[in-house]
């Protein structure tokens, strides 16, 4: 669906930007922070879910799933580049693709269980057809993300009801306690408890999934940043910014990768402007993120069991 064609006004904008924040937020609390009624709020959600602009799912950590190894990948190709970014979207190991204004076409990032994984994953992609090379830096550590924890959680250990509840919620984040309780078998009571805990501890973070331009943050562009030495604080500084929605430590032709989200190409150009008068940073090379053709992080216990050598 053209999320452009939704037609939300300032209220459903504002409603999305507090379920990013808190996917299962209680429709009487949003409605106190918008300025609605809890049945006018609650049929708002509604509407954009069943229009396809707002997705509510749960997020869980890469470590808690054993996927401890991921990487972003720029990507050469003969030809037309949409069947490759397609081709590469359909692999369950990456959640991001896009279409890229640059010197490489199709932009993705890569997740796996573990290092030989990632490399057989990398594989796949250099055998693609369409796909000429592959430029890829391995993530070192997450800096700054809109989903995630910055860290692993320090209890990461899962019964299998705990798995069996993220599962759930990877698909609706948003499904009330009673209806949760019944699929796994326990009373709301003991499944609230479990869920607060999941969430509480950073095993899963329940948000909405939306377009940036659905926020009238339509221009997405990317940047690799190659810094001076240690460059003690550059990373943080430039994660500080707002408009700097993505940011990772890496290992490759680049020492930081991150992304820009904005409201204008005039925004980006003074971001990136920003980034490259960042004291410790030697250098800047960007890409504009044409075409989203995969934002899927709710890629549940599949991806740590095709990731897996021999599996293929």
């Amino acid at each position: 669906m053209d999320l452009e064609s939704t037609g939300l006004d300032d209220v459903d904008r504002e409603v999305v930007r507090e379920l990013q924040a808190d996917g299962r937020l209680q429709y009487e609390t949003l409605a106190q922070r918008v300025g609605l009624s809890r049945p006018a709020v609650r049929a708002r959600v509604q509407r954009l879910l069943d229009s396809g602009a707002l997705r509510v799912v749960a997020i869980v950590h890469p470590a808690v799933q054993g996927v401890t190894a991921s990487g972003h990948v720029s990507i050469d190709v003969r030809g037309e580049a949409e069947p490759v970014a397609r081709a590469v979207a359909a692999l369950p190991q990456a959640p991001f693709v896009t279409l890229a204004a640059g010197r490489r076409p199709v932009v993705a990032e890569l997740r796996a269980a573990d290092f030989p994984a990632l490399t057989e994953v990398l594989d796949r992609v250099r055998a693609l057809p369409g796909v000429e090379g592959v430029q890829a830096q391995v993530y070192t550590r997450v800096i700054k993300d809109p989903y995630l924890m910055p860290a692993a959680p320090a209890d990461g250990s899962l019964d299998e009801v705990d798995r069996h509840l993220l599962d759930i919620l990877q698909l609706d984040g948003r499904l009330p306690f009673a209806d949760l309780a019944e699929r796994v078998g326990l009373s709301p009571g003991a499944t609230r408890a479990r869920t607060l805990r999941l969430m509480d501890s950073g095993v899963a973070r329940v948000v909405a999934l939306v377009r940036p331009e659905v926020l009238g943050l339509g221009f997405l562009c990317g940047f690799a940043v190659r810094l001076e030495g240690a460059a003690a604080g550059a990373a943080e500084r430039i994660a500080s910014w707002p408009q700097v929605s993505y940011l990772s430590a890496c290992v490759g032709s680049a020492d930081l990768v991150g992304t820009v989200t904005a409201e204008s190409l005039g925004a980006v150009r003074r971001t990136l402007e920003a980034v490259r008068a960042c004291p410790g940073v030697r250098s800047v090379e960007s890409w504009l993120h044409l075409e989203l053709v995969k934002e899927r992080y709710d890629l549940g216990r599949k991806v740590q069991h095709t990731a897996t050598p021999g599996r293929h």
